[in-house]
């Protein structure tokens, strides 16, 4: 077996699943922002709830417990938004992968608990994707790509 008939194979499968980077990077940020534009929308339709599971359930270090709402509600809605939409480049992807850090981290009498694994698997799951978006970017079908687009094309005075 010669390098070039491994090469060429190899190729062919680069240039057939190259087109789909911009798509399958689509599709991560609208699932990983769904689950905590969920979660945050939970939070503000419920506002008393919410303050009383950080008063007694989520420990958020440093933070009173009012504010470590206020905010945990703020993140999943403002980086989930920048992040569905592609709105300034990786800061959606990294503030939501804070924002779920500091879930774990408040939460983790539950999660690193046994019986809870899957619980953990899908913050260790959703932490990986934004990771993935944080280092190769959100791919070309994001509003960031159009407006920069845009600009490109504008004359120069």
């Amino acid at each position: 077996m010669s390098l070039e008939s491994t090469v060429k194979p190899l190729a062919l499968l680069a240039r057939v699943l190259d087109p789909l980077q911009s798509v399958f990077a689509l599709a991560t940020r609208w699932y990983v922002s769904w689950q905590f534009l969920k979660s945050g929308w939970l939070k503000v339709s419920n506002w008393q709830g919410t303050l009383d599971l950080f008063r007694t359930e989520y420990h958020v270090p440093l933070l009173p417990p009012a504010l470590a709402a206020v905010t945990g509600a703020f993140g999943e809605l403002f980086f989930s938004a920048l992040l569905v939409l592609g709105i300034a480049g990786r800061v959606g992807p990294v503030g939501l992968f804070a924002v779920n850090l500091m879930a774990v981290i408040s939460y983790r009498q539950v999660l690193l608990a046994d019986g809870y694994e899957a619980a953990l698997g899908q913050h260790i799951l959703w932490g990986f994707m934004l990771a993935t978006l944080a280092v190769y970017g959100l791919g070309a079908i994001a509003v960031d790509r159009l407006v920069a687009g845009r600009f490109a094309r504008q004359p120069r005075w």
